[in-house]
């Protein structure tokens, strides 16, 4: 039986590939479309999948309530994701959110409220495949080298710096080692204020780059005596992250 889903901020770049990806498997129903937005717009015409008879709506809780559906996408804004995914849990509707820059007391608040009505969910700083991969061997690196530094690229529309790929990616590392350290030769003068990217606990240092003509790429640089290990992940499009929704909606179906 197909997983009825409906997709939140369906006429965003990231949305549109999600609704034409649902669109296109077979085990999947794109029952509803929302979009801040939205003007009963026909989604399939608007992805260029002809006509579905599925038209964006701009009001979510209405077509949580209309549609029903089973699983509920987000790739809205990070002002706006919390209130959406507690608003699908009301209604045992199960989330499956890209959204990054939510804060921490928010993700807790969803946490907690997802394990009280015991539905599942997921909340994902990046659905590619690759990226979760390098985030696993970063964190295998963090064993073997003493100092890191974190290089994440977005494209110039992206609204939260660091990325929510690259704060995973610290937590990753810091959680098999307490921290990082570097013993510089000399004292350290930043010329420009910021020049040395931001701080993250542990003595990791995350350095971001918004620049159009990027879509999301990320280096994790480790630093060893006489040696350093570079791993890097590139998503070249935003269909880069579609195999992963595809993966995760089924498995917050039945949890």
């Amino acid at each position: 039986m197909a997983i009825n889903v409906l997709v939140a901020g369906a006429l965003g770049k990231m949305g549109r590939e999600v609704c034409k990806s649902v669109l296109s498997a077979a085990d999947l129903r794109l029952v509803g479309a929302v979009d801040v937005r939205g003007e009963e717009q026909d989604v399939g015409v608007v992805v260029g999948a002809g006509e579905t008879g599925v038209l964006v709506a701009n009001d979510l809780e209405e077509e949580l309530e209309r549609k029903r559906p089973d699983v509920m996408v987000d790739f809205t804004r990070p002002d706006a994701a919390a209130a959406n995914v507690k608003a699908a849990l009301c209604r045992r509707v199960r989330p499956v959110v890209g959204t990054t820059g939510m804060g921490g007391e928010e993700l807790q608040e969803i946490v907690e409220m997802a394990e009280k009505l015991r539905i599942g969910g997921i909340v994902a700083p990046n659905f590619a495949i690759g990226a979760v991969l390098m985030i696993h061997f970063a964190a295998e690196a963090a064993k073997y080298f003493p100092c890191v530094e974190i290089i994440e690229l977005h494209h110039d529309q992206k609204l939260d710096a660091p990325s929510g790929t690259a704060l995973a990616t610290a937590g990753a590392m810091l959680r098999v080692r307490g921290g990082f350290g570097r013993e510089p030769a000399a004292a350290e003068v930043e010329k420009l204020p910021g020049a040395r990217g931001g701080l993250y606990e542990g003595g990791v240092r995350v350095h971001s780059v918004r620049l159009p003509g990027l879509v999301a790429h990320q280096e994790v640089i480790f630093g060893g005596l006489g040696q350093t290990l570079t791993i890097r992940h590139d998503s070249i499009s935003r269909e880069s992250f579609m195999p992963g929704v595809q993966l995760a909606i089924p498995l917050v179906k039945v949890a």
